[in-house]
């Protein structure tokens, strides 16, 4: 009754949600049901639920005799480990620079700016990207010339990819991410800064003293949900700029997925890689959330 009594006094809340709800339900819930696969011998002609069982043997083939697992497991890993070193922080820096501008003008304009970005997908920002890195037209070559060196195929070459994606998904996505920071950031009480510099503390003071505990709770709840992504680098990234010939270091989860599972129909070995995949995110997600509740006091749950 207490259940019935609070949806309809809030009806109109749970309305709004109901789209994110049913998105939820038929993208992420549903699909569950096809994880079976990953214990039969799929067959398109005899479908899931005909599909003879094979128990365990994917599992035993994906993660004793895949050679490949292994090398794009740590593809995974450490791109999501640069990103988390690397990215996380620069939407809070960007939304605490953002925020010390006084002319709403500017800012407004400087907040457009970093927000176009996030609007591209990455099929046309990726191309930029390699343009922008090409060895005969981009610009960064351009300037390599400039300064008497030779002109480097940066997407062609290992030892770059890495530092490309993590560096184009700050140039994409670092504006977009600061919304939730601006927003918290407005929730501090202006005459904590002003107390402060009353009292003889600088910027930097004012900034490391009010403005990070003041969007502490969000930082960490976004940390947390970042900490549960770590089995997953976005499919559309790598697929535009990791080429077959930087495969040793580009080749992740996501894409190889793609590539065995709908370009060789290897959909039984491919659902084992997901089902790992979703297993180990979860089980991340839980840990970092019990070790923040445990020291800080601040969790998802």
């Amino acid at each position: 009754m207490k259940l019935k009594k609070h949806i309809l006094q809030n009806k109109y809340l749970y309305l709004m949600i109901l789209p994110a709800l049913i998105f939820m339900v038929i993208f992420r819930y549903v699909p569950m049901g096809g994880l079976i696969i990953a214990f039969k011998n799929y067959s398109f002609r005899l479908g899931i639920w005909n599909s003879p069982w094979v128990g365990l043997r994917h599992f035993v083939f994906v993660f004793t005799r895949n050679l490949d697992f292994f090398n794009i497991l740590r593809n995974t890993l450490v791109i999501n480990l640069l990103k988390l070193l690397f990215y996380f922080p620069a939407p809070i820096i960007l939304a605490l620079m953002i925020n010390d501008i006084r002319s709403v003008k500017l800012k407004r304009g400087i907040q457009t700016a970093v927000y176009l970005p996030y609007f591209i997908s990455w099929v046309v920002f990726g191309t930029i990207v390699i343009q922008f890195l090409s060895p005969s037209t981009g610009i960064a070559n351009k300037i390599i010339r400039l300064f008497g060196g030779e002109p480097v195929f940066f997407i062609a070459k290992s030892e770059y990819i890495w530092g490309i994606v993590v560096l184009s998904e700050i140039w994409k996505s670092a504006g977009w991410g600061t919304i939730m920071y601006l927003a918290a950031l407005t929730s501090i009480d202006p005459e904590l800064y002003q107390a402060a510099k009353i009292d003889g503390a600088n910027h930097l003071q004012c900034v490391w003293h009010i403005s990070l505990p003041g969007i502490s709770d969000t930082i960490v709840v976004l940390l947390l949900l970042q900490i549960g992504q770590m089995m997953d680098v976005g499919f559309d990234q790598m697929y535009v700029l990791a080429k077959p010939i930087v495969y040793d270091v580009g080749d992740v989860l996501s894409t190889y997925i793609f590539r065995v599972g709908v370009g060789q129909a290897q959909f039984s070995q491919t659902a084992v890689i997901g089902l790992f995949q979703s297993v180990v995110g979860l089980t991340l997600i839980a840990i970092a959330n019990f070790i923040s509740n445990k020291l800080y006091e601040k969790n998802l749950w």
